[in-house]
């Protein structure tokens, strides 16, 4: 029985969870495959660094062409990160004839179209199930569970370390700058938390659900984010009085051909299954035309979690091996992408307003929206000691974007405005 050999770009955190997991499953993913998975190099920086796992040190390797370019490697597990070096090493590998799994989700997302369009030029598989939410097969259920249905719509918890931090500002009332710097010091978030914190992690997940949901060749400059840096512990606390969740969702939505994608904090419905999504964990909410509403939960990142998912991708591959189909389940993107304009693109809006505390100022306010033809499902004042101001907060209908920006454009002109606090999407 040939061993099907392996190749690992990278030995970081998810690297050593799939030597963990190949070494220690090795009887199941026997009897899975027919084969035996062996890792036979292992790309590393330094190959004298202390590590927390026993490796064979004949299988390190400082240079990349030992993995990529060895004749009897089968598959390359690519889990260094990185983009433009590791895009090229991928079609190197890829035009070698060696299938490849990835983990690496700014590679997907920039440059999936070639690399998927190199695979099939030379009929090898590329999966990267790990590259969005972690250990949840949510790609595989995209292209296999959801094959024989036309998905309408899918919202996503993507990102752990903004949900750990909204999670906390809510249960707690803390404030975002104190929780985010709990969550650098327990490793949640990194020293720059840009990518995170500003909705940029979540916005290339959602470039590649919506690319394999939708079949069409949506591009990350397609994606409208915006991250959670102003959200306010009073904007949370106001929204759970009024029954809400304040989440950072990535949203795809496909009517009738025309598609939106967009990462923004989210107002959620309590009684919403993401709304009670807390701490670290994700989830992606789609659904189908015919299935309906389905939610995929779990742990979005770790170690073993993601590892698990790249074995997985790993076991496909063999399998397709064995069945000699490698390169025929590359799905390119085959229907024209139509973006929405913002006349198309409708929600819900919470909208918190500070407004001079006198009579016909309201009134004002309802002109606008009506003006507009923005109907209002309702309006609270709530009185605040801290601030001298009147505030506000409405919550519309279903209004287009294009409505709401020229509302909240003429809010900006209005004296008796004096600050259009927060305005977030409303979901649920």
């Amino acid at each position: 029985m040939k061993p099907i050999k392996v190749g690992l770009l990278g030995l970081g955190t998810v690297g050593t969870g799939v030597v963990r997991i190949i070494e220690g499953h090795q009887e199941d993913l026997q009897r899975q495959t027919g084969s035996v998975i062996e890792i036979s190099k292992i790309l590393v920086q330094d190959k004298s660094k202390l590590r927390n796992i026993s490796v064979d040190a004949d299988k390190l390797t400082e240079n990349v062409w030992d993995v990529i370019s060895d004749s009897e490697i089968d598959v390359v597990v690519e889990v260094m990160g990185g983009v433009s070096a590791t895009k090229e090493h991928i079609l190197t590998a890829l035009g070698n004839g060696k299938h490849i799994v990835t983990a690496n989700k700014d590679l997907m997302a920039m440059h999936g179209a070639e690399i998927l369009a190199k695979a099939a030029e030379h009929g090898c598989d590329v999966f990267y199930e790990a590259s969005v939410a972690g250990g949840i097969p949510i790609i595989r259920a995209l292209v296999e569970g959801f094959s024989s249905d036309r998905i309408t719509k899918i919202m996503g918890i993507v990102n752990g370390t903004t949900n750990y931090i909204l999670t906390k500002m809510s249960q707690e009332g803390a404030a975002y700058a104190d929780v985010l710097k709990e969550a650098q010091a327990l490793g949640y978030a990194e020293a720059d938390p840009t990518s995170d914190v500003e909705g940029l992690d979540a916005a290339r997940k959602m470039t590649i659900l919506s690319t394999l949901g939708f079949h069409a060749n949506v591009a990350l400059s397609d994606v409208e984010a915006k991250g959670i840096s102003n959200v306010s512990k009073e904007d949370i606390q106001y929204g759970k009085k009024l029954g809400y969740e304040v989440k950072l969702l990535g949203i795809a939505e496909n009517h009738d051909g025309h598609i939106s994608v967009s990462v923004q904090p989210t107002m959620v419905k309590s009684s919403h299954p993401l709304a009670s999504v807390n701490g670290v964990f994700n989830a992606v909410y789609v659904t189908g035309e015919a299935v309906g509403e389905t939610m995929f939960y779990g742990a979005g990142a770790g170690e073993l979690p993601t590892a698990t998912s790249v074995v997985a991708d790993l076991v496909a591959v063999v399998r397709n091996l064995k069945l000699g189909v490698n390169g025929r389940k590359v799905l390119a993107p085959y229907k024209e992408k139509k973006l929405k304009t913002d006349e198309q693109i409708a929600c819900k809006n919470f909208i918190l307003l500070h407004v001079e505390d006198k009579a016909g100022v309201l009134a004002q306010i309802t002109q606008i929206f009506a003006q507009h033809e923005v109907s209002l499902e309702s309006v609270f004042q709530h009185p605040n000691k801290h601030n001298p101001k009147a505030e506000i907060i409405i919550i519309t209908h279903d209004a287009n974007q294009a409505s709401m920006k020229n509302v909240l454009k003429q809010f900006e002109s209005m004296d008796v405005i004096h600050a259009i606090k927060s305005v977030y999407r409303v979901e649920g």
